[in-house]
């Protein structure tokens, strides 16, 4: 969300901190003072700390800072969480379960969502128990960390469970 911002005439404060174009303290002067120095400059006033006393001000180009502002939020939003997926076989060795099982620790403890997926070949679809019983000991030892958002559920070749932070 970007805030709103007072620029130009919209600022009726008698007296601003001034900063100039190239980021340089000018000082307290007042605000007609600085709306005559952004005129020179061909750009804007902008109120960017209106809770400062007195209030600071800064000379840009408000288009330019606007749209910085917004590529800001929308950097933020790209942080949240991500799905990330844990390959698993039904016949798995106990320290390869125990190697997927830490980087699924690591992706947990980062805020990501984890997808388990348990892939049957050949014959390995004669015996899904087997991989029930992985996804059960995956959701057992990251219990402590994780919730089930989904429980594991057989589609095709694939068991697929859902894993997110508690």
């Amino acid at each position: 969300m970007i805030t709103d911002y007072r620029v130009n005439r919209q600022i009726r404060i008698p007296e601003v901190r001034l900063i100039d174009e190239n980021g340089a303290q000018i000082g307290v002067i007042s605000t007609a003072e600085a709306l005559k120095m952004a005129e020179v400059a061909k750009l804007d006033l902008v109120e960017v700390s209106p809770m400062a006393k007195p209030p600071v001000c800064r000379i840009l180009d408000f288009g330019k800072f606007k749209y910085a502002q917004a590529k800001k939020e929308r950097g933020h939003h790209s942080r949240a969480s991500q799905l990330k997926e844990l390959r698993v076989r039904p016949a798995i060795d106990k320290h390869d379960l125990e190697y997927r099982l830490d980087a699924g620790r690591k992706f947990l403890e980062q805020g990501h969502k984890v997808q388990v997926v348990c892939i049957f070949r050949g014959r390995q679809m004669a015996h899904p128990e087997h991989g029930y019983a992985v996804m059960k000991r995956v959701a057992e030892t990251l219990g402590d960390i994780s919730k089930i958002e989904s429980p594991a559920r057989l589609m095709g070749k694939r068991m697929t469970m859902l894993l997110s932070h508690k």
